[in-house]
């Protein structure tokens, strides 16, 4: 089925970006058709294409801001987006890619599909328009909507309440359409659609929870109904069967992105989090998986070594300068929150000597200099105020002169090679610096590898809804049920496509399945909450961000509790030694001077330059802080009590 996306691969110019020149030609070509003669199950895979490169982009600039990925410092919008000072050049490619490349064809493939009886195209349209729209609000806040894709050149902006009940709305009539029986000679789901294969069942249980995620999504509101989350439930994915996942591949030759540059069959979310050089994970993202935050067990999660990258260490090469062996140093994770390391011009990137290099740092400080000598691994000299040491042949080293960078050896890059991107072979997508030499510079990340899946939603995250709804209720045995499940669902999927990946071939570590005895000592550790009784909010929410990985439903339910406030009900602090980054000083942008104003805290992104070049008028009358700086930390409307 991966063929089905690319098997038009020669429209290399989106469907619905038509000219007004109407064709007259009725001998019309179906292997280059255009947009009049495109039909449904040519529309649908690249509308799933273009809203989930829209999705993986907001993944991937979400985590920035939630505190799980880190950037090399910098004055790019990646990096001043994990500052908390933001720049409107981050707020562009999710918008574009959503409207230009998903949303303009969404009323086509609606006005071909009706025209046939294809109601599963219907309802396939209907879902995904509900989905790129509700990302528009969760990001944006105000948003064209109901005149959106209308041919106005100026369409109006509507508030979150319309954008959210038009959504709403759009998924029942999702489920209405899926649930009929399409017209005869009406194509068949299964020829054009790249998410469930034309299983209907499927798509139903994603609407469904989708409905409860949404539902869950304003806990703030007077509207929210737990009763109707749950019922939403029992109609959404049941167990990791039905996952809904798209799979990706790494391939040789893949054409490329004509907009992006990126490959086509890649992992949406690789494409930002792993395809530079430049993300790193985060300490207060690596303490999650290793325990170490306030209260915690201090047990290691036996998923930590696939979510966190490792590195060659302590490399012996033999006379012919080939590696004959090693061990792997885990990341450390880079400390977003409570180190100046970035203030400092860290972390930087490691290289890769296979001779000897010796490297001058001068230290005039003689508490600091005593310091970097007692810390030295390797042979060094020194003379007044300067060190000079000898990396040997296989070190990973730092290539500058800056001592405080020397031991930033310790954060493993994020970088996953691909075909496109000098990957040695399909089945290995180490990331290796230099490029003649073996020397592994990192092993990658389970959710963004070229083919990773993706995981548009699952089962283990319908688990954590129903757990966290049964303990606002205060059902904790239900709640605690749930919970466990979720866990168990989170291993259970990972175990999955670890197996699938040895199965390909691989030979990285960090690609091999979990050993079954560790996992059971985790589930049975203190890690994990052993009885109802002792389950909190910060458990499930704990479990339910490793379990979605790089995915901004974790940034959503961190608004919804408020980060680290702990003033949400009764459940105290969810978001455990959480705190803003460490340089933040943008209190132009994030206007509050307590944890506990809403303002405090990054709650939304400003408006593309798209908008705000174009539309400009409608922009300043959707929001009184529109295109002013404080816009950023104003609550969109769900994340408003």
């Amino acid at each position: 089925m991966k063929k089905i996306l690319y098997i038009t691969l020669s429209l290399i110019f989106l469907l619905g970006s038509s000219s007004c020149e109407k064709w007259l030609d009725v001998n019309v070509d179906p292997d280059n058709p255009n947009d009049q003669s495109a039909t449904p199950e040519i529309r649908l895979p690249w509308i799933q294409h273009y809203y989930l490169y829209a999705w993986g982009v907001a993944n991937v600039r979400s985590s920035f801001i939630n505190g799980t990925l880190g950037y090399l410092s910098s004055t790019s919008s990646n990096s001043r987006l994990v500052a908390w000072n933001p720049s409107q050049s981050s707020c562009t490619t999710i918008y574009q890619n959503w409207f230009l490349g998903a949303a303009v064809n969404l009323n086509p493939l609606i006005e071909r599909a009706e025209e046939s009886g294809a109601y599963h195209y219907l309802g396939a349209a209907y879902c995904i328009k509900s989905m790129g729209f509700l990302m528009m609000l969760d990001i944006y806040g105000e948003m064209p909507y109901t005149e959106a894709m209308t041919g106005k050149y100026n369409p109006v902006y509507d508030q979150g309440d319309v954008i959210y009940n038009g959504c709403m709305e759009d998924l029942d009539k999702a489920i209405e359409y899926f649930g009929m029986a399409q017209e005869a000679g009406a194509p068949a789901l299964s020829e054009g659609d790249a998410w469930n294969y034309g299983d209907v069942n499927k798509w139903i249980k994603l609407c469904y929870g989708l409905k409860a995620r949404y539902l869950l999504q304003v806990s703030k509101k007077s509207i929210y109904d737990p009763d109707a989350v749950l019922a939403a439930l029992q109609n959404a994915p049941q167990s990791n069967a039905d996952n809904i996942i798209l799979r990706h591949y790494n391939v040789e030759g893949d054409p490329t992105m004509f907009t992006t540059g990126d490959p086509y069959q890649a992992n949406v979310t690789w494409d930002y989090a792993a395809y530079g050089s430049s993300q790193r994970s985060t300490r207060w993202y690596a303490n999650l998986l290793t325990n170490n935050f306030t209260g915690g067990s201090g047990v290691i999660d036996p998923r930590m070594s696939k979510l966190l990258p490792a590195m060659m260490t302590n490399i012996e090469l033999n006379s012919s300068g080939d590696i004959v062996d090693y061990d792997w140093a885990r990341d450390i994770g880079v400390d977003i929150m409570y180190s100046d390391i970035r203030q400092n011009s860290g972390p930087s990137n490691s290289s890769y000597t296979a001779t000897e290099k010796t490297i001058e740092y001068t230290i005039s400080d003689d508490t600091e200099r005593a310091a970097f000598i007692a810390a030295v691994p390797h042979p060094y000299t020194v003379d007044g105020t300067s060190v000079a040491v000898t990396y040997p042949g296989g070190s990973f080293y730092i290539n500058s002169t800056n001592y405080k960078r020397a031991g930033d050896t310790v954060f493993v890059n994020m970088r996953s090679n691909s075909m496109s991107t000098s990957g040695r072979s399909v089945t290995d997508m180490y990331y290796y610096p230099t490029s003649s030499e073996p020397a592994v510079g990192g092993t990658g990340t389970f959710f963004a590898r070229p083919d990773s899946d993706s995981d548009i939603l699952t089962y283990a995250e319908m688990c954590f809804i129903k757990a966290e709804v049964y303990l606002r209720q205060g059902n904790a045995p239900e709640a605690f049920t749930a919970y466990r499940a979720g866990i168990q669902a989170s291993f259970d999927r990972m175990q999955t496509k670890l197996n699938e990946w040895v199965s390909a071939g691989t030979i990285n570590p960090d690609q091999m399945p979990m050993d079954e005895g560790d996992i059971a000592a985790y589930l049975a550790s203190p890690a994990v909450a052993q009885t109802a009784s002792a389950l909190t909010m910060a458990d499930i929410m704990q479990q339910k961000l490793i379990a979605l990985g790089i995915n901004m439903q974790n940034w959503n339910d961190m608004r919804r509790f408020n980060y680290s406030a702990g003033n949400i009900g009764s459940f105290g602090v969810v978001y455990k030694d959480y705190k803003r980054p460490y340089e933040f000083t943008a209190t132009n942008i994030m206007t509050g001077t307590s944890p506990s104003d809403p303002t405090y805290w990054f709650r939304r992104f400003n408006h593309s330059a798209h908008e705000s070049n174009y539309n400009n008028e409608q922009l300043m009358a959707s929001n009184p802080l529109a295109m002013q700086d404080a816009i950023w930390s104003d609550p969109v409307w769900w994340d408003k009590e």
